[in-house]
């Protein structure tokens, strides 16, 4: 008996102890790297670099947003976003989601990419080639004031460039979509010139490395940074200190897949149709990083025309649009190690929002049916415990009789068990699987931006952030007390207090759990009481284990 209690209480405690440390890592300020050169891909063709325009001041950590600060500036306006284009190498430097709100403050909308508000955070391209247009050359925008109207499913901004010496001609086009979060970035290149062109193209992000806002009061540190996909390599992250260290690994070379800029909630990503592609990622400056693709263009014959377009997502990582996007751009969705469940797990959750409409209401469905799922298990794990309770007085009896003598007091008790057929660990198991179903709940919480912003009901306006008034964690406090009264009390006296502790502990951890999450643990607290009460009281009045 003391055995389970320890398994049970070590197991579970060190679960809670992993996501409390994870509260402290993610609330401790992050330090910069150390300058270091780029590290980017070893190949044949010109790795971009973001570093401010000839003539530009160059601000540390702002090079690539500063420096196009005094171009002209273009606003697309769409039923999803707000983009701004700057001329200078067709930028999209500023992207406001009007769908999502921002994390401190709910009249804002939320901004991705961002000209240095609270980030430096741009989507940038270039051709790369003998006097062809990058992300400093200076275009001329089509309109400064673009809107999608009412009947037309999709908008386009021009940018020109001023012909090369020998006479090539470039444009840049930026397509936005009614209902979507994906832009069509393309190049049309009129060779005027005397002899073929064959440059190259790449499709970049430039950002700061200081992470994502997380929504107050709790949360792990959540990836952020770039992301490669290829069919042979599968998902790749690399973190930004790898990149200042020179330690990044990730495939340079192949012919498909994606790279992306991932952090919580939401990314954007580049993902090329078909083709070979070369994926890059540069440390620019002391807090500035570059990462994406180059994709050659096809070659083009003097006095003909060529065309190049490659998708840009940038918008939230709700699952259906990512599927959409790109194969595996969905795994951008950071479950964490418990993937294999978490994953499940919210497609079940996503069948029962479709049934009901709101997601408190799913979490509780989802926690009656996992607790239908485990009933026999743990209707046998409750009659053990029960039973246990009933043995109570003869286990003390023992203890008085035998008195400092642990072997034969250990031998004693295992009769008992056998004679009476009861297991001391059966009570273990039932828990021992709900841990992770905790964690991998607690992922889904914590990752998927379906979550961010859902409200219950009353007083519960956000189910990924903690319980404003801290009722829900109340409200578990008093149900693991009632729950730990149910159960058998241990023979140690000590022991005994250290068990009554427990449900304080977890109360004051839970205060800082995301309100879904203590809703989940509520209702199974719940269930849990209903359950094991029945059982207790059926086996108190059949007497199986009474003298």
């Amino acid at each position: 008996m003391d055995n389970r209690r320890l398994i049970l209480l070590l197991v579970f405690s060190f679960s809670l102890v992993m996501l409390w440390d994870g509260w402290q890592k993610h609330n401790q300020p992050k330090v910069p790297p150390a300058a270091a050169a780029g590290s980017g891909a070893a190949t044949g063709v010109p790795t971009p670099t973001a570093t401010a325009a000839p003539g530009a001041t160059a601000v540390p950590g702002q090079a690539a947003v500063a420096a196009a600060a005094p171009a002209e500036i273009a606003t697309v306006r769409t039923d999803l976003l707000v983009a701004e284009i700057s001329a200078q190498g067709g930028d999209i430097i500023r992207l406001e989601l009007t769908q999502h709100k921002a994390t401190d403050d709910q009249a804002r909308n939320y901004v991705l990419f961002d000209n240095g508000e609270k980030h430096n955070y741009a989507a940038q391209t270039g051709l790369i080639g003998n006097g062809l247009p990058n992300h400093k050359t200076l275009f001329t925008l089509s309109s400064k004031n673009v809107a999608l109207k009412d009947g037309e499913d999709a908008v386009t901004l021009r940018l020109d460039a001023a012909p090369t010496a020998d006479g090539v001609k470039v444009s840049k086009l930026i397509t936005f979509h009614r209902g979507s979060y994906v832009a069509d970035v393309s190049y049309e290149i009129a060779n005027g010139s005397a002899a073929p062109l064959a440059p190259h193209a790449y499709f970049q992000f430039t950002r700061d490395g200081k992470p994502a806002e997380q929504p107050g009061g709790f949360g792990v540190q959540t990836f952020t940074g770039p992301a490669f996909y290829t069919e042979t390599e599968k998902y790749q992250k690399v973190k930004f200190e790898d990149i200042a260290d020179k330690k990044a690994k990730f495939v340079t070379k192949a012919a498909d897949g994606w790279a992306a800029m991932v952090q919580h909630y939401f990314v954007a990503g580049w993902a090329p149709k078909e083709g070979e592609r070369e994926f890059f990622a540069n440390q620019i400056s002391s807090d500035l990083y570059s990462a994406g693709v180059i994709v050659p263009v096809a070659s083009i014959a003097p006095g003909q025309t060529g065309k190049l377009s490659v998708p840009l997502y940038a918008g939230p990582q709700e699952q259906s649009r990512l599927d959409q996007f790109a194969k595996g751009f969905d795994l951008v969705v950071d479950y964490g190690w418990l993937t294999i469940i978490a994953a499940p797990l919210f497609w079940v959750l996503q069948w029962f929002h479709k049934l009901t409409g709101n997601w408190g209401w799913a979490i509780i469905l989802v926690t009656i049916g996992l607790k239908a799922i485990f009933f026999p298990l743990s209707a046998a794990s409750y009659k053990s415990m029960a039973k246990m309770k009933t043995l109570g007085p003869r286990l003390q009896r023992l203890k008085e009789q035998y008195g400092d003598d642990k072997m034969k007091l250990q031998q004693a008790m295992m009769d008992l068990y056998k004679r009476e057929k009861v297991n001391p660990l059966g009570g273990c198991l039932p828990i021992l699987i709900q841990i992770p179903v905790f964690i991998a709940l607690y992922w889904v919480l914590l990752g998927v931006v379906e979550m961010r912003g859902a409200p219950w009901l009353g007083w519960i306006h956000d189910l990924s952030v903690k319980d404003p008034f801290y009722i829900l964690p109340l409200i578990m406090g008093a149900t693991s007390l009632i729950q730990t009264r149910l159960n058998p009390a241990p023979p140690d006296p000590i022991q005994a207090k250290v068990m009554m502790l427990m449900p304080i502990l977890f109360t004051f951890m839970f205060l800082w759990f995301p309100a879904g999450l203590v809703l989940y643990w509520v209702v199974n607290n719940s269930l849990s009481i209903a359950q094991q009460w029945q059982i207790n009281r059926m086996i108190a009045a059949g007497g199986k284990t009474a003298e």
